[in-house]
């Protein structure tokens, strides 16, 4: 028989003693998907050539490892020829022979298991890191998820109040620091940065003993937000099994440490209007003057009348738009002393009570300047909060119901009869105002003329 030519085709018919040459000759001929050369030195090794296709013009040649296992053809691929030399492939099929002929296992079978185990590895650390990364989650954390929850439900003054209690604090400013320049942080901010399952019932007896030393009204406050914030955790299963009891503020102790508010008697006696009114008017600060007396002849709290815009001021139909803490917004009568005093305040910006040096546009609560007027009255502590306090408290000498001044205030109905079966429209609610607020003068001793047009009105001390 003639000798095969080095450029000839291998014949596939019987084994061969694999080389690059024969490799390289190997191809698959038309009509077939794929022919197989076998070796003669590693049995079950297989050199595989497969047809040409669009993708793959020149068709691919892997090494591949055959074997029978239970009557059964099991095909194993090495690697493709390019990546593997022949004596490395030879290793590695006799290897695989040793798993089949040995161990009766299909390498195959061994590999899926394998990968399947390494899978299930990898999946079970990944859980392992979740879930130290959610045990690790910090009150602060959370926290900012709450707010964001909750923002719809919330008006903008109580959402800026929670955010407040976990200030960082450290901003430069020349007001309220007690000389230090630098505001202070939040009253919470302590326990932000503690992982939620380490914010324990002790840690925050701990936390309210310290804070009932220096504050403890802005502390009993901020206690009252904690509890709802766990609270809020404890319904939702990202959270749950985070806290280490139930509601860890919930406890005796830290009732007992912040202690109970004492009840605020400061309030304007009828016979300190004069001097109230005559100490207020001769503050410099004429957006000042007007807002403190804006706050007693409304009832209104302190951040609400702040807030007032221009837009909320409807003059025709002689109404004040108040954004509420407690139901969004309501409308109150815009009565003609008050109107008088906004007609003649300078209209900087969107404000009613406007600052020309303050950040946000706004005055600050002037506690200072009342404090100082007050000592020139001679009125012993009586706080911004005492003005609203006066107002209801003055409205007793009127016999104004009760309802009445729980609207004009802003205070939930206390009956069921107000709160279902009582409606008062703003032109009702004008006559007690009106008549609250003409006693109120008269009996500060000021004659006004309530018929004069808001921006020509005739104020003049009696």
């Amino acid at each position: 028989m003639a000798r095969a030519k080095k450029t000839d085709a291998p014949d596939l018919g019987e084994a061969q003693d694999l080389t690059e040459g024969l490799i390289e000759r190997l191809t698959c001929p038309p009509g077939k998907q794929q022919v197989f050369m076998r070796d003669t030195k590693a049995p079950g090794l297989r050199v595989r050539a497969t047809v040409a296709s669009v993708k793959n013009p020149q068709g691919s040649k892997s090494f591949v490892y055959e074997a029978k296992l239970d009557r059964q053809t099991i095909r194993r691929t090495i690697g493709d020829v390019r990546a593997w030399d022949i004596e490395a492939a030879r290793t590695e099929a006799r290897r695989l022979a040793v798993v089949v002929r040995s161990d009766k296992a299909d390498p195959r079978e061994i590999e899926r298991q394998q990968k399947a185990a390494l899978l299930a590895q990898v999946a079970a650390n990944a859980a392992k890191v979740e879930a130290e990364k959610v045990q690790a989650v910090t009150v602060g954390e959370v926290w900012t998820v709450y707010l964001e929850a909750r923002k719809k439900h919330w008006g903008e003054r109580h959402y800026c109040e929670h955010a407040l209690m976990v200030n960082p604090g450290g901003i430069k400013t020349m007001r309220g620091t007690r000389g230090r320049g630098v505001t202070e942080p939040g009253i919470l901010r302590p326990l932000m940065t503690l992982p939620l399952r380490d914010l324990t019932a002790p840690v925050i007896e701990a936390w309210a003993d310290n804070e009932a030393k220096t504050r403890p009204s802005a502390a009993r406050l901020a206690w009252r937000c904690l509890k709802a914030f766990l609270s809020w955790c404890e319904e939702h299963p990202a959270y749950v099994d985070l806290l280490p009891v139930k509601n860890p503020a919930k406890t005796t102790k830290t009732r007992e440490a912040l202690g109970k508010p004492k009840v605020k008697q400061d309030a304007l006696l009828r016979e300190q209007l004069p001097a109230w009114f005559d100490a207020v008017r001769q503050l410099q600060n004429p957006v000042i003057a007007a807002y403190l007396q804006t706050l007693l002849l409304t009832g209104a709290r302190a951040g609400e009348v702040l807030g007032l815009r221009w837009d909320d001021i409807n003059s025709k139909w002689r109404g004040l738009t108040i954004r509420d803490k407690v139901e969004g917004t309501r409308v109150i009568p815009f009565t003609p002393y008050v109107a008088s005093l906004l007609a003649t305040l300078p209209r900087r910006n969107e404000f009613v009570f406007s600052s020309a040096v303050s950040a946000g546009g706004t005055l600050v609560i002037p506690r200072n300047p009342h404090n100082d007027a007050c000592k020139v009255a001679g009125i012993d502590g009586l706080t911004i909060h005492g003005l609203r306090r006066s107002f209801k408290s003055l409205t007793e000498w009127l016999e104004i119901p009760a309802g009445v001044v729980a609207q004009l205030m802003g205070h939930k109905p206390s009956a069921t009869a107000e709160k279902h079966y009582t409606v008062r429209p703003l032109d009702l609610l004008r006559v007690h105002h009106e008549k609250i607020e003409a006693w109120i003068l008269e009996q500060a001793g000021i004659v006004f003329d309530a018929k004069a047009e808001p921006g020509k009105l005739r104020v003049v001390a009696g």
